[in-house]
């Protein structure tokens, strides 16, 4: 049972660990996207509040890389609690091909409701943002 349960540690280890990144990325993004109207103030091209959308895209694709990630890990997870010891490998593997669900690939993590509810409302603001500066 040793084996399994240190299995199960290592795995959860990565699963909080793309959490983690999952967690900076959208302090990253608000944080860019903050210096690039603070940029644009100064700047007389009135189109440089458009570059604001290219991190949103950027960084919510990378948000759903890392959330399609701690989901294989997670299925990882679930297929090591439910082995027998003496078939714990500590392998790591966790492909798409090998979890492939419905849940399990990146258009269902571009469009899930942790990404969406960040996201679009960051993209409505920065559209509200170029709106009113440009009236």
């Amino acid at each position: 049972m040793e084996n399994k349960r240190k299995h199960l540690e290592l795995i959860q280890s990565v699963i909080t660990r793309m959490a983690n990144n999952s967690f900076m990325l959208k302090g990253w993004a608000v944080t860019l996207i903050s210096g690039i109207f603070i940029l644009s103030e100064q700047d007389t091209d009135k189109m440089y509040f458009l570059i604001a959308y290219i991190p949103i895209i950027f960084f919510w694709g990378l948000d759903s890389y890392y959330l399609l990630q701690e989901r294989l890990y997670r299925s990882l997870y679930d297929k090591v609690r439910q082995m027998e010891e003496d078939e714990i490998d500590f392998s790591l593997k966790s492909t798409v091909q090998e979890f492939n669900t419905e849940k399990n690939n990146f258009s269902n993590c571009f469009s899930s409701n942790t990404e969406l509810w960040f996201y679009l409302p960051v993209a409505v603001v920065c559209t509200g943002v170029i709106i009113i500066t440009h009236i």
